[in-house]
C-alpha cells in the first residue's frame, strides 16, 4: 500500500508492537502527530509536559516491562531536550528509540529555524542512531532501530526524520515484529574453567547486576546458591532480582550498601559475576577491592571484561545460556561455615541499626517511612525513585516482590528522573506505582504532574522533605567541614498547595501516623498525590563507604 512517510512510521510502531509512545509536538513532527491521530484507536500517545520528560517515561516504561520504550520530539529544542533521558538510558543498559523530526533535506546544513544535528550531537550516547534521507529506507530503519535497542547489551537507538521525508510516499508492506539477536554461546573448556574454579573455592558470593534483573534469573540464581552453598548480593542495578525473605541474600552492596553484603563480597574467595560492570560506586578503591577472591564474570559486552576490575575468567556472550550450563555441571556442596559466618556479619549489621535507629530524634525518620510503605504497599507494586539521599534509602529498605519493581537512574544518576518514569511503569503496567523523591529532585522536574493528573495516573509521590540538598550536604558534613556551599535550598514551597493547584492531592506529614494514614488514603486514589514528608536535615545514608575509600573505611556511624 502506498503511504505518507509519516503514517509509515506510526504503521511500523504499531507492526513492532507498539502500543503507547511519550512525547511532544512541533512543527517539524507535526505529520508525525498527523499519523498518530489517524491510528489513535491502534496506538495510545501521553503528552507530557517536556521532552525529557517523556524520555524518561519511555524509559521507565522499558524498565517496567523489558518492552522498547518510544519517545517523539520536534528537531531543534526538542531533540536536545531528550539528550538527558536518552544518556539516561545508555548508562543503564534500557532499550529505547527516541524518534526525532528535523528539518527538510534541503536545508540541512543552514542554520535553519529549529535546526540540530541531533545525531551528532547523541553520537556518545547511544547504541546506533540515524538520519533518514529518503521515504523508502524508513520501515527498515525503524526494523533495525529496534533490533538494536533489545539486542546484546540493550540501549537507546535515535532515529531522525527530515520533514520532507514525513510528507513523502512509497510502498509499505508490514512486517513481523523484530527479533532481538541470538547472543553467541561461551566455549565449553570455559565453561569446565568456571565449574572448577567455583568446586575449589570455599567462600561463593554471587554478584547480581542489572543484565541479571533484567533477563529475569532471580529464582534460578537462588536455586544455585542453594546448591553450592553460596551467598548473594546485588548492585544497585540489581535490586529486585532476587526474591526477598532468603537468608542467602544480603542485598545491595557498594558505597551504601548493606555492611553484610560488602563485608562478604570482601570476604569471599570466589565472586561469580552475572550482568553487572563492577563501577566505581560499587568497588570504591579497585586497587584494594576483593584482594582474597578470584572472579568469574558473565556479562553480553566484551568491552566490560576487565575495564574496572581484572578477572580471572570472563565468559562473553549469552548469559542465561552460560548460567544454565554452570549449573548443570556443579556438585551439590555444602558450605555450612561460609553461611555461619555470614550470619555473624548480619548480627553485626543489625548492632549497626540499631545503634543509628537509639541515635534518631522524634522525628519521623526514613526508616519509618520505609517500614510502613513495606507494610502497606499492595502487591507487584512498582518502587520509582529520583536520585540522592531517598533513592539510597529506599534500595536498603524497600522490599522488592519481584523482578521490575525498581526503577531508577543509576549510572547516570539523574535528578528529576522519578516522576517521568513512575508515569511510563503506570502506563506499562497499570500496577500500583509510588515514587520516592525529594524536594531538590522532585523541583527540576515537577511540571510532568499536570500530565499525571490530566491522564490520571494513580502515582503516590513520597517527598522526603529535608529542605536541603541531602547527598552533597552529606560529603559536606563528612568530607568537607560543614561548608554548606549551596546546599542548603531554604525555599518557601509550599508542596501541598503545588499538587492543588495541578489538580493533584496533597498531604503535609510529620509523625509516622500521619504518613500512614496519607499513604493508606494516596493508594485509593484514582489520581495522582503527594505527601509532603518532613525529615531531617541530619539524617545520613549509612553504612558509606568515603569516595575513593576501601571496605575497610567503611563509616557506619557519625561520630
Amino acid at each position: 500500500m502506498q503511504l505518507k512517510g509519516a503514517q509509515i512510521l506510526v504503521r511500523t510502531l504499531i507492526e513492532q508492537g507498539i502500543t503507547d509512545v511519550f512525547g511532544y509536538p512541533g512543527g517539524q513532527v507535526i505529520n508525525i502527530y498527523d499519523a498518530l491521530y489517524e491510528y489513535k484507536d491502534e496506538i495510545h500517545h501521553v503528552l507530557t509536559a517536556h521532552e525529557q520528560g517523556a524520555a524518561h517515561a519511555a524509559d521507565g516504561y522499558s524498565r517496567a516491562t523489558g518492552k522498547v520504550g518510544v519517545c517523539i520530539a520536534t528537531s531543534g529544542p526538542g531533540a536536545t531536550n531528550l539528550v538527558t533521558g536518552i544518556a539516561t538510558a545508555m548508562l543503564d543498559s534500557i532499550p529505547m528509540v527516541a524518534i526525532t523530526g528535523n528539518v527538510p533535506n534541503a536545508l540541512i546544513g543552514k542554520d535553519s529555524f529549529q535546526e540540530i544535528d541531533i545525531t551528532g550531537v547523541t553520537l556518545p550516547i547511544t547504541k546506533h542512531n540515524y538520519f533518514v534521507k529518503r521515504v523508502e529506507d524508513l520501515a527498515d530503519t525503524l526494523r533495525n532501530a529496534f533490533r538494536i535497542a533489545k539486542s546484546g547489551r540493550p540501549g537507546p537507538v535515535l532515529v531522525d526524520i527530515p520533514k520532507d521525508v514525513q510528507v513523502a510516499t512509497c510502498e509499505y508492506e508490514p512486517q513481523a515484529v523484530i527479533e532481538k539477536e541470538p547472543l553467541p554461546k561461551v566455549r565449553e573448556s570455559y565453561i569446565d574453567e568456571a565449574v572448577k574454579l567455583i568446586a575449589e573455592c570455599k567462600r561463593p558470593y554471587i554478584y547480581v547486576g542489572g543484565g541479571a534483573a533484567g533477563l529475569g534469573m532471580g529464582d534460578e540464581i537462588l536455586a544455585f546458591a542453594e546448591k553450592i552453598g553460596a551467598v548473594i548480593g546485588c548492585s544497585f542495578m540489581g535490586l529486585s532480582a532476587i526474591p526477598e525473605g532468603n537468608e542467602r541474600f544480603l542485598g545491595m552492596q557498594g558505597m551504601h550498601g548493606h555492611y553484610a553484603s560488602s563485608m562478604a563480597q570482601n570476604e569471599a574467595d570466589l565472586i561469580l559475576a552475572i550482568g553487572v560492570r563492577f563501577s566505581d560506586r560499587a568497588t570504591g578503591n579497585v586497587a584494594k577491592f576483593a584482594k582474597k577472591s578470584k572472579i568469574i564474570q558473565l556479562d553480553p559486552d566484551c568491552a566490560e571484561i576487565n575495564k574496572n576490575v581484572r578477572v580471572d575468567l570472563g565468559l562473553v556472550g549469552d548469559v542465561e545460556d552460560s548460567f544454565k550450563r554452570i549449573v548443570e555441571k556443579c556438585d551439590k556442596t555444602d558450605r555450612t561455615d561460609w553461611l555461619y559466618r555470614v550470619r555473624e556479619l548480619k548480627g553485626e549489621e543489625l548492632r549497626f541499626e540499631e545503634e543509628i535507629a537509639a541515635a534518631d530524634t522524634s522525628a519521623l525518620t526514613p526508616k519509618q517511612v520505609f517500614e510502613i510503605i513495606n507494610e502497606n504497599k499492595p502487591a507487584k507494586t512498582v518502587i520509582a525513585t529520583d536520585v540522592g539521599q531517598h533513592q539510597m534509602w529506599t534500595a536498603q529498605y524497600v522490599k522488592f516482590d519481584g523482578p521490575r519493581r525498581f526503577v531508577s537512574s543509576g549510572g547516570l544518576g539523574t535528578m528529576g528522573f522519578g516522576l517521568g518514569a513512575a508515569m511510563g511503569a503506570y502506563v506499562a503496567t497499570k500496577d500500583p506505582v509510588v515514587l520516592i523523591t525529594g524536594d531538590g529532585s522532585f523541583g527540576m522536574n515537577l511540571n510532568e504532574l499536570a500530565t499525571a493528573v490530566t491522564y490520571k495516573l494513580p502515582v503516590v509521590i513520597v517527598l522526603m522533605n529535608n529542605g536541603v540538598l541531602g547527598m552533597v550536604r552529606q560529603w559536606q558534613t563528612l568530607f568537607f567541614g560543614k561548608r554548606y556551599s549551596n546546599t542548603v535550598l531554604d525555599r518557601k514551597t509550599d508542596f501541598v498547595k503545588l499538587a492543588e493547584a495541578f489538580g493533584a492531592k496533597g498531604y503535609l506529614v510529620e509523625t509516622p501516623m500521619e504518613f500512614k494514614r496519607a499513604f493508606t488514603d494516596a493508594l485509593q486514589s484514582d489520581g495522582p498525590t503527594v505527601i509532603d514528608t518532613r525529615i531531617d536535615k541530619d539524617e545520613f545514608v549509612l553504612p558509606m563507604l568515603p569516595p575513593g575509600g576501601a571496605i575497610d573505611d567503611i563509616i557506619t556511624k557519625v561520630r
